[in-house]
């Protein structure tokens, strides 16, 4: 069976799902190839108009898979060019929904960091132990985490290795709500088909401005805000949308 699985279960909504139950769906160098076509992929898709990564009701990713990598030395990291692994989803344009059940430590907590919204089950735990094991994350647990949650918070998780509840993940800005855990997969799925409802250029565009815009001074990043705006103007979801307002019905987006 394949370690990483797709299903678009509604319109719009592509379901990726990690699937190596019996180790806790660690990430080994094969699922992140995966993730990386899949992800590629279905943001070229245009019939996609929202992704939710999950690892089941059960665990989200553990981490990466020790034993994958513990006799592997600098060049052969290197080598493997995980980060442009990592970048097809970071990129992705569609907006990309974690569902998190259980672990989502190591590798696992920094897969779900490049989603765009979290929904955290009740025992959900989020957790950067790679110092217990001699190195430190690779993958933006250093960084995503930092942006996310501020210094101290982040500090504290990456030195001691020790996890969050899912709770304190969401007081401190990790996740974007905490559900009861059997919750979370439908949840998922229904915000994801709200997402998947609204005009798609738009979508895309909100979501390629606000990440764009963290990394610019406030006056660059309120250029490129208005002329995202001022773009919008010129297409067809525009005029049906506001015409669909003043007509009192419900609009129908093409993406066009």
């Amino acid at each position: 069976m394949a370690d990483v699985l797709l299903e678009k279960p509604v319109d719009g909504v592509a379901i990726v799902k990690l699937n190596r139950v019996e180790v806790k769906n660690a990430l080994n160098l094969a699922v992140r190839q995966d993730l990386s076509l899949l992800f590629s992929e279905l943001g070229a898709d245009p019939s996609i108009r929202c992704i939710v990564l999950t690892g089941g009701d059960k665990v989200f990713a553990a981490g990466a898979d020790i034993r994958d990598m513990a006799d592997k030395g600098a060049i052969d990291m290197m080598l493997r060019n995980i980060h442009l692994l990592w970048q097809a989803i970071a990129s992705c344009p569609k907006p990309v929904i974690a569902a998190v059940n259980g672990y989502a430590w190591g590798g696992g907590c920094e897969l779900a960091m490049h989603a765009d919204i979290i929904i955290a089950g009740e025992s959900a735990t989020f957790c950067q132990p790679e110092v217990k094991v001699g190195i430190m994350p690779g993958a933006g647990g250093t960084q995503r985490l930092t942006r996310a949650v501020g210094k101290f918070q982040a500090m504290k998780m990456i030195l001691t290795g020790s996890p969050v509840s899912a709770r304190e993940a969401f007081q401190m800005g990790l996740c974007s709500e905490v559900l009861p855990d059997d919750e979370v997969q439908g949840a998922a799925l229904k915000m994801a088909s709200q997402i998947a409802a609204m005009p798609p250029i738009a979508v895309m565009q909100m979501k390629e401005v606000l990440l764009a815009g963290q990394d610019m001074s406030l006056e660059a990043a309120l250029i490129l805000e208005r002329k995202a705006f001022q773009l919008l103007f010129d297409t067809k979801d525009q005029k049906e949308g506001m015409k669909a307002f003043l007509e009192k019905r419900k609009p129908v987006y093409q993406g066009r």
